[in-house]
């Protein structure tokens, strides 16, 4: 009898313990993310109360303007910006998904898909700046030029990981079921990858492609070192181009009043499209399930 009760004891006295650790593990989350939103409140409410205030049509219209002028905007900008994204994502698009195909088809249990997969993983965590010192070395430097074309390949380089990956899960989660089915009908391998399981993955692989541009978006360092910046409207690749991120870094640094209005403009217009982007992305994945 006595040792029944001192085992229901030792259990009472465990079943407490690990309550204690579940609430105080508890109270740490929250307080971590309570953290984190304060922060991402406080950084939204200072780029709408800052960005609102220098928004308006010009923005949209005008060029970049010289310190001190009356008026001016971030057409140019923007055009850039948009410019290099989408050939970047053009570019890197296609790459990401074959080499994603590859990666969840046919090279699972191959050296080559080891080393791809690893290759893929250093491209994902490599700091961006070191990306655009590659393209800077490789192009700008041979070409003795920067361009709006340098920028878009070092952009496309950061596009190509984020899409191999998001490619390859999302092929993984397609029950192998669906394929040896097809394979039992004929269906040569080919066939059952276009058709069937990119088909049945189509959403899980553009929330990739929209969560690649929204990290493109805002890319700051690769651009320094291959468009650079331009103060006037261009929309040769083979000369530098101006881009919002690059814009926003020289016009915020600057004393000058009416550059960081339009700096914080520029923040406004990229959070609010950065926004939209990942709220499309979270409504794609979500329709998937």
């Amino acid at each position: 009898m006595s040792n029944s009760i001192t085992f229901d004891a030792s259990r009472l006295a465990h079943h407490k313990k690990r309550k204690l650790i579940n609430q105080i593990a508890l109270v740490l989350s929250l307080g971590a993310m309570s953290f984190g939103v304060f922060w991402l409140i406080w950084i939204l409410i200072e780029t709408v109360r800052l960005g609102l205030g220098g928004l308006n049509l010009a923005v949209f219209t005008e060029m970049t303007p010289p310190p001190m002028a009356e008026t001016g905007g971030l057409a140019n900008a923007i055009f850039g910006s948009v410019t290099m994204a989408a050939l970047a994502t053009l570019l890197g698009t296609p790459i990401g998904v074959m080499a994603g195909v590859y990666l969840a088809e046919y090279g699972k249990s191959t050296w080559l898909g080891r080393i791809t997969q690893f290759i893929n993983d250093i491209l994902l965590s490599a700091p961006s700046i070191v990306i655009g010192l590659f393209i800077y070395a490789v192009v700008v430097d041979k070409m003795k030029s920067f361009s709006g074309f340098a920028g878009v390949l070092a952009l496309a380089l950061i596009v190509i990981p984020v899409v191999i990956r998001t490619t390859e899960n999302m092929l993984a989660l397609i029950p192998n079921a669906l394929r040896e089915a097809a394979y039992a009908l004929g269906t040569p391998k080919w066939k059952v990858i276009s058709a069937i399981t990119l088909k049945a993955a189509r959403a899980g692989v553009i929330t990739g492609v929209l969560l690649a541009v929204a990290r493109i978006s805002g890319e700051t360092a690769p651009l320094l070192f291959t468009a650079l910046s331009n103060q006037f409207w261009t929309a040769s690749l083979a000369e530098p181009m101006a881009s919002l991120p690059v814009t926003i870094f020289k016009f915020a640094m600057s004393p000058y009043e009416n550059w960081q209005k339009l700096a914080w403009a520029g923040v406004f217009i990229i959070t609010i499209g950065v926004l939209f982007l990942n709220i499309a992305a979270r409504v794609l994945l979500r329709n998937k399930h």
